[in-house]
């Protein structure tokens, strides 16, 4: 079957690192870590496996960065090669080892991506584990799989971005069936959202930021709106469509990047800005509640500038290595700085659950559609074609990009 692939070649990486700022299209070309390839369908590993054949699979903006070889080298141990990309999935059971009960052949699921000690065969779990934090287990190296945090990282489970992948029982969640596939694949960047709003949710009188109107960004947005807050929200978007998308799904006010933008949020926090002696202006507060979802440096140092005093900054979107970024606010301000991973499990509704059932919940109530987020499809041989679409937001105008399988 065909399958995108990662290859740890240093040659490949340091041919595509050399060339990248001249010719984009390198990360993507035969001399890329990437690789475009047929492999050998999965076979369970055992009893409590199932195979999974993928109709959607998201493009991330974790996955654009592995390409675009934006990750820190710090994270390379936490993954096996050469592996399947793919962790944003929904599909259907195509075949149910012995012990997987309350899932059969054909039924419709997401996929849980996270690898933590269940899924690897640990047991006792780790303390994280216990207390419902896998996005933080410490065996993402151990048990009876190879390193990986998440399918889509790991050789032996494969990944979405093929037509089958490997799944442990634990991992799977029903599809509602009023819950449709396109709305399916939004589980795992809404979860995402979700899991950084709902441990670090604001207080009613409280204003947010959210620094970034991409698809994990307007995920905050509507998770906030859908979770009841009706709390001030500010939006710094880069582009129009996206901040019409934000508005469309609860944003107070939008601001715009571009020439003169830390005036204007100023104004929406209203605050004041103040002169330095080189550089951009600092703003003498702002707001309650930061949610980072870029993950760059320009956006960090937004983030941290924008925070408002004694405030919080939750860093959610997957950064590259930060540079050139103002960390004097954090003591300046006495600004509480936190890092939101992934899901986990959450307080919803007097229970703990998962953050993917929250999200699935939402979705089949109908407080949240975010199925307009998924602007773009292609067929997995048109991934160089996808991959430009993604990296040109400015003209194709897209928010969420997926492969699409029959």
């Amino acid at each position: 079957m065909e399958a995108l692939q990662f290859v740890d070649s240093v040659p490949r990486w340091l041919v595509s690192k050399a060339l990248g700022g001249i010719w984009k299209g390198v990360f993507w070309s035969p001399l890329a870590c990437l690789r475009y390839r047929q492999v050998p369908e999965p076979t369970l590993p055992g009893p409590e496996w199932v195979r999974v054949k993928t109709r959607y699979s998201g493009i991330c903006g974790s996955d654009m960065n592995l390409i675009l070889l934006h990750d820190s080298p710090s994270t390379s141990p936490f993954a096996s090669f050469p592996f399947t990309i793919g962790h944003e999935n929904v599909g259907t059971v195509a075949e149910a080892g012995a012990e997987v009960t309350g899932f059969r052949v054909g039924d419709r699921v997401v996929v849980d991506p996270m690898l933590p000690c269940e899924v690897r065969g640990i047991s006792p779990r780790c303390r994280l584990c216990e207390r419902g934090d896998h996005s933080i287990c410490e065996n993402f190296t151990r048990g009876n799989l190879s390193p990986g945090m998440l399918t889509g990282s790991c050789r032996d489970t494969g990944g979405g971005w093929s037509p089958y992948f490997l799944a442990h029982r634990s991992q799977l969640l029903h599809v509602p069936d009023n819950v449709t596939d396109e709305q399916a694949v939004l589980v795992d960047p809404f979860a995402s959202s979700l899991h950084a709003l709902m441990r670090h949710y604001p207080a009613p009188d409280q204003t947010s930021l959210v620094v970034g109107a991409g698809v994990i960004g307007l995920g905050v947005v509507a998770g906030l709106r859908a979770l009841g807050h009706r709390g001030r929200i500010v939006v710094l978007a880069r582009h129009g469509f996206q901040a019409d998308l934000a508005r469309q799904y609860g944003a107070d006010e939008v601001v715009r990047t571009g020439p003169g933008y830390v005036n204007r949020m100023a104004d929406a926090l209203g605050t004041r800005t103040l002169k330095t002696m080189i550089g951009k202006p600092v703003l003498e507060n702002g707001a309650d509640v930061v949610y980072e979802c870029v993950g760059s440096s320009g956006s960090i140092d937004d983030a941290l500038r924008f925070g408002g005093r004694g405030g919080k900054v939750v860093l959610v979107g997957l950064a590259s290595v930060p540079r050139s970024v103002d960390w004097s606010f954090i003591w300046l301000k006495e600004l509480q700085v936190v890092g939101s991973f992934c899901y986990s499990t959450e307080e919803y509704r007097g229970a703990r659950v998962r953050t993917y059932a929250v999200a699935l919940d939402l979705m089949a109530r109908g407080e949240v559609d975010l199925s307009p987020l998924l602007t773009h499809r292609f067929r997995l041989r048109e991934y160089r074609k996808a991959f430009q679409t993604l990296t040109d937001k400015k003209n194709s105008r897209v928010v969420k990009a997926a492969f699409v399988f029959d």
